[in-house]
């Protein structure tokens, strides 16, 4: 008897403390709505559109298309505003009965009508999100037959629902479920779905979800999403609810809330401005909406920092770098593999490469409306930012045909909307790194319009080289490489016949450029060339760069500085060099103008493109095909097949050695180089014949395919 007592008190107990670990939950979800109150001001013009069946004014109830965006979801937004008012102590509105009424009428009105748009966002995320919250902040002070009434509309946020896919709408959807549970009070039912949540932080390689290098796809086209749906609605969803269920027994486990860090760290964080601003490179059709410049958000990091300390000092110190009470410090080079996207940080500028291939498609289609000019956005795009707003907000006046970095046919206007997103067409793309530097190679053919170019970017510690050679194409169309397109924040000075001046606003045509200058960033051209500048005035709407409905056509101007080569119509063998130098002043820019430049362009041709940086002493080449080459007059470098490399070097001798296949065909890759080393190493074996090494390499495989090899010798 004692025995079965004493077996049912710990049943109860356990049974008391799951229940209260239920309560702690459904408290922190409380208590995090209601941090962000609304004002007193905001609530005032709420209440001054409320209409007598409780709709609002200004909310189009009849447009429930997709290119409308689902105005209606102001309605029940405003009711999770006017319930936070009327739980708010500090409120005059503070349980007054006037104010609960008004809540019961506007919730009435929805659920009689039950608003069902086009967009599946808005049934199954939108409006199931709102309505949630508000049940959770009103709590048991709602009609019972309004709840009953509004929960089949909330529970259209389940498990089964076209939404519920894995990627980043299947947590959020699961969140608003487990919401649902929390105010339902259903323990096991909320049990089920935060481990579903748990489950969902895992290596997605090849669909779906985050991949092995730590890029995010939300579709099985393979874009990069990393700092949209796998920023808000995948990382920081999931982070979210680790902070609700911490030390309670619903906790996810550390494995999964450490490996949402390394996302965090080494995919989100490496792709935006020094971790803090947005960058606009991984954008895709969110690009023609108008968005605010300032750091992203602390409150994700204060989550993570309170269910773990794994890499505490790094996820601190992105804290600070947002709040701006530290400056960037970090060097870094990456690329990802499974996306074709490279980033290059120093100190004091960030940089990238948006590429595509057979492997992954070009970009978003235009869902909803927005992104109709995004064609070539992801065409070899080069993007140059130190501060992170060099080109916010530059897309009403943005010309979608010179785009930084990109080599464009130039048409009468861009393809339809249904001729955005296109596949691939070569394989050969892709990057080296050893984490520090690093090469980018893009044998490019645009499915658009068939101009075809090798492009390469070699980046160092102060500066870069851009190459393009083979550039052709045969139809009677005009074809530019563009440099720049950004806001114009200073005066524009270039270097001709040898003398700096201040060029005059306007649209030029220039022979014999050394050199431009803008905004305290360098454009080097190793021999003299012709350049087109634009440095004028530009104009334009949001309404041009979108089709969703309710978007301003007002007239904006902006300053804008564009510089590109025109390669000519129908050119047959076109090339082009140049060198940016981000950070940089007018006279140190004429200094490095000068022939005894510390960086040469050794190879610029259809087979092989490569530099050398004499004040690093590092050489990086991309071999389109098996060739040689000599960095210096004593160092060859002789590839048996396609690939690329990467040789530092000290004392004259190799530091260290590295290699990628770009085309992702290969499983060795063998070179043979000047000099004699005998050495070896668990992917790698040499042999030495007189004063030259050959190296037969292993390459990496499955989900590593395209990542570089690096051996320190």
């Amino acid at each position: 008897m004692k025995t079965l007592l004493f077996f049912l008190i710990l049943i109860s107990s356990h049974v008391q403390v799951l229940a209260d670990d239920f309560s702690i939950v459904r408290q922190r979800v409380i208590e995090e709505l209601m941090k962000d109150l609304p004002e007193k001001s905001q609530i005032s013009e709420i209440l001054a559109t409320l209409k007598e069946d409780g709709s609002f004014e200004g909310i189009d109830y009849t447009d429930l298309s997709r290119t409308a965006g689902f105005p209606h979801r102001q309605h029940t937004y405003n009711m999770v505003l006017l319930a936070k008012t009327y739980k708010d102590k500090h409120s005059t509105y503070y349980h007054t009965r006037e104010l609960k009424d008004i809540i019961i009428k506007s919730l009435a009105y929805w659920v009689d009508h039950d608003f069902f748009g086009d967009n599946w966002h808005d049934n199954q995320i939108s409006t199931p999100s709102n309505l949630v919250n508000l049940m959770l902040v009103m709590g048991d002070e709602l009609p019972k037959e309004l709840v009953e009434k509004a929960q089949p509309i909330i529970g259209r946020a389940h498990m089964k629902a076209s939404g519920a896919r894995p990627s980043g709408d299947r947590i959020v959807i699961a969140g608003i479920l487990a919401k649902n549970l929390l105010f339902t009070g259903d323990h096991e039912g909320f049990n089920d779905i935060i481990r579903l949540i748990e489950g969902e932080v895992k290596f997605s390689t090849g669909s779906r979800g985050m991949q092995q290098d730590y890029s995010f796809h939300h579709r099985v086209d393979r874009v990069n999403n990393t700092t949209s749906y796998g920023y808000g609605k995948y990382a920081n969803a999931f982070g979210e609810w680790s902070y609700y269920v911490a030390n309670t027994q619903y906790a996810f486990s550390l494995e999964k809330i450490n490996h949402l860090v390394d996302y965090y760290l080494d995919g989100i964080c490496k792709q935006l401005v020094y971790g803090i601003y947005e960058d606009i490179s991984v954008k895709n059709r969110s690009i023609s909406n108008q968005s605010d410049f300032k750091p992203r958000d602390t409150i994700e990091i204060k989550k993570l920092l309170f269910s773990t300390d794994y890499r505490k000092a790094e996820l601190e110190e992105i804290l600070k770098l947002r709040k701006g009470e530290v400056k960037p410090s970090a060097s870094f080079a990456k690329f990802f593999w499974q996306t074709e996207h490279f980033v290059f940080q120093r100190p004091d500028f960030y940089t990238t490469v948006r590429m595509y291939s057979t492997r992954n498609r070009n970009m978003e289609e235009p869902y909803n409306g927005p992104g109709k000019t995004t064609h070539h956005r992801a065409d070899g795009t080069n993007y140059l930012q130190l501060k992170g707003d060099e080109y916010h907000d530059i897309w009403p006046v943005y010309d979608w045909q010179k785009i930084s970095g990109t080599t464009i046919v130039q048409k009468e206007k861009l393809h339809g909307i249904e001729n955005i997103q296109v596949d691939g067409v070569t394989d050969f793309v892709g990057a080296i790194t050893d984490g520090l530097y690093g090469a980018v190679a893009f044998d490019f053919v645009s499915p658009h319009d068939l101009v075809a170019a090798k492009k390469s970017w070699f980046f160092f510690d102060k500066e870069y080289v851009c190459l393009g050679a083979d550039i052709h194409l045969k139809f009677n169309k005009p074809v530019v490489t563009t440099i720049d397109q950004v806001l114009m924040r200073s005066d524009i000075s270039i270097m001709q016949d040898n003398q700096m001046n201040l060029l005059p606003r306007g649209s030029h045509d220039l022979e014999n450029i050394k050199a431009i200058y803008h905004d305290g960033v360098g454009y080097i051209f190793p021999q003299p060339t012709k350049i087109h500048i634009s440095n004028q005035e530009q104009k334009g709407s949001w309404a041009d760069i979108t089709d969703r409905k309710n978007v301003s056509e007002e007239i904006l101007s902006k300053d804008v500085f564009s510089a590109w080569f025109d390669h000519g119509n129908h050119p047959s063998d076109a090339s082009y060099a140049y060198i940016v130098i981000p950070v940089t002043t007018k006279d140190d820019l004429a200094k490095n103008c000068s022939d005894n430049r510390s960086i040469d362009v050794v190879v610029n041709t259809a087979q092989q493109q490569a530099v050398f940086n004499h004040t690093s002493q590092i050489g990086q080449a991309v071999f389109y095909q098996a060739g040689s080459l000599k960095f210096m007059d004593d160092f060859k470098v002789e590839m048996e097949s396609q690939g690329m490399v990467m040789v530092q070097f000290e004392n004259n001798r190799i530091k260290t050695l590295s290699v990628a296949d770009p085309s992702r065909k290969l499983k060795k890759l063998m070179l043979t180089i000047s000099g004699n080393y005998s050495v070896s190493g668990e992917n790698f074996s040499t042999s030495v014949q007189g004063d030259e090494t050959t190296f037969i390499i292993d390459l990496p495989q499955g989900v590593y395919v395209g990542k570089s090899v690096d051996i320190k010798i």
